[in-house]
C-alpha cells in the first residue's frame, strides 16, 4: 500500500463494479484510506443505474461477471449521455491482447490487472482523474470561447447595423439639408450685396457674420456627405494605378499649388486593388493638408511606396508646421481641429475621411511628426491578386 495522497484525490467519488464480495471490500477500504469516496456495485446492471444517480468521477469495473459482462457494461455506459464522459478503468485477469483492445473499442481508458496492486490502481486513478479533470476544464473553457465568440459576432453585426444606419442616417441628413441652406445663404447674400451701407455698421457686421456661417455649414455638411460616401455609395474594387489616380489629384489641386509655391515630387506608385474615387480622394486630402500647413512661403512634399509585408505602405510627407506627438490619434478623429479658422480653413473631417477609406481598404493610417520640421502621414493597402 502507499502511503502518499494522490492529485486531487479529496471528495473524489470512484464507482467499483465487481460482482466479488471480497474485491469490492478490499479496493474499498483502500480507496478510502486514501481520502476516495468508494461506491460498490456488484453487477453490471446494478453499476450502469449507480453511475447514472452517483455521477462518479471514474469507475473501475470487472470484466469478467456474470449476466451483464463488463464490456457490454462499458458500452452501455458510454451510450448514456449522462455517463459517456466517465473514465471507465477495467479491472481484468485476460491477458490476451485483443482482449485488451475491445475493452478500449467499447470507451475503457486503461486496464488493471487482477491480483490487483494497490500502488498501481491508485497511480492509475490517479492518473485518469487529472486528464478527466484537464479534458472537463478545457471543455469549459472552450465552451466559454465559443460564447465569447459568438457575442463578439452578434456585438460586431450591431455594431455593423447601427453604424450603417448611423452613414445612411448622415447622408440622407446631409443631402436633404443642402437646399434649405443653400436658399438661407443665397438669400443672405443677396441681402449683404443690396443692402451693405445702407444700414448701420453693426447690421453689415452681423450680415457678414450670417454669410459666413452659412458658408462653414455648406462646407461641414459638404464634408459630412463625403464621409458617409465611403460606406454607402462605395464602389467594388478593381486595379487602379496609383500613379494614374495621384495625376488626377495633382491636376485637381493646380491652383492650391500654384499658390502655395509648393514643390511636389514624386516616387513610382504601385497598382493595387481599390476604390478608385476613394483612393482619388485619399491621395488629395493628404497632399492638400500638406499644402495647407505649410511653415513659409513655400512647402515641399514628397509622395513615395514601399513594400511592407503584405502591404503597401504609401506616404505623403512635408516639411511643414508637423503635429505635437499628443494629438497624432485625435486628428483622424471627426471634427478635431488644432487650429482656430482664422489660422487655417477646414472642417476636421479630411483625416477622418482619410481614415475610413484607408480602414474600408483593409489598412491602417498613421502619421509621424515633429513640431517645426514637418509630417509623414502613411497608409498601408493589401495587396491582393
Amino acid at each position: 500500500m502507499v502511503s502518499e495522497t494522490p492529485s486531487e484525490s479529496k471528495a473524489k467519488t470512484i464507482l467499483i463494479v465487481d460482482d466479488m464480495p471480497a474485491n469490492l471490500g478490499v479496493l474499498t477500504s483502500h480507496l478510502e484510506r486514501q481520502g476516495y469516496m468508494a461506491v460498490v456495485a456488484q453487477g453490471g446492471e446494478e453499476g450502469i443505474e449507480r453511475a447514472r444517480f452517483v455521477r462518479p468521477d471514474l469507475i473501475l469495473l470487472d470484466v469478467m461477471m456474470p449476466g451483464l459482462d463488463g464490456f457490454e457494461t462499458c458500452r452501455q455506459l458510454k451510450a448514456t449521455p449522462a455517463t459517456r464522459d466517465i473514465p471507465v478503468v477495467f479491472m481484468t485477469g485476460l491477458t490476451d491482447t485483443s482482449d485488451k483492445l475491445t475493452g478500449f473499442a467499447v470507451g475503457g481508458v486503461d486496464y488493471v490487472t487482477k491480483p490487483l496492486d494497490g500502488a498501481e490502481v491508485l497511480a492509475r486513478i490517479d492518473t485518469h482523474l487529472t486528464l478527466y479533470g484537464l479534458r472537463q476544464r478545457l471543455e469549459e473553457q472552450n465552451e466559454k470561447m465559443q460564447a465569447e465568440i459568438v457575442a463578439r459576432r452578434e456585438t460586431e453585426a450591431a455594431l455593423l447595423r447601427s453604424n450603417t444606419e448611423l452613414e445612411q442616417l448622415a447622408y440622407v441628413a446631409s443631402h436633404d439639408m443642402q437646399e434649405p441652406l443653400r436658399m438661407v445663404a443665397s438669400y443672405l447674400q443677396i441681402v449683404a450685396q443690396r443692402y451693405k451701407g445702407q444700414l448701420d455698421a453693426d447690421a453689415d457686421e452681423f450680415i457678414g457674420y450670417a454669410v459666413d456661417g452659412a458658408k462653414r455649414m455648406q462646407a461641414l455638411i459638404n464634408d459630412l456627405l463625403a464621409y458617409s460616401r465611403v460606406g454607402t455609395k462605395a464602389r467594388p474594387f478593381e486595379p487602379i494605378d496609383c500613379n494614374r489616380v495621384l495625376d488626377i489629384a495633382l491636376g485637381n489641386l493646380t491652383v492650391a499649388i500654384a499658390e502655395s509655391g509648393a514643390n511636389v515630387t514624386r516616387g513610382p506608385l504601385p497598382v493595387l486593388m481599390g476604390d478608385p474615387s476613394q483612393l482619388l480622394q485619399l491621395f488629395q486630402n493628404l497632399v492638400s493638408n500638406a499644402i495647407k500647413f505649410k511653415r513659409g512661403a513655400s512647402v515641399t512634399v514628397r509622395i513615395s511606396a514601399e513594400l511592407a509585408g503584405d502591404a503597401w505602405r504609401l506616404s505623403v510627407s512635408d516639411d511643414g508646421i508637423g503635429i505635437a506627438e499628443e494629438y497624432f490619434d485625435r486628428i483622424f478623429v471627426l471634427f478635431q481641429r488644432l487650429h482656430g479658422r482664422g489660422e487655417y480653413p477646414g472642417t476636421g473631417i479630411g483625416l477622418a475621411i482619410c481614415k475610413k477609406i484607408v480602414e474600408r481598404h483593409g489598412g491602417e493610417i498613421s502619421v509621424q511628426s515633429k513640431v517645426g520640421v514637418g509630417s509623414t502621414f502613411s497608409f498601408t493597402i493589401p495587396r491582393r491578386g
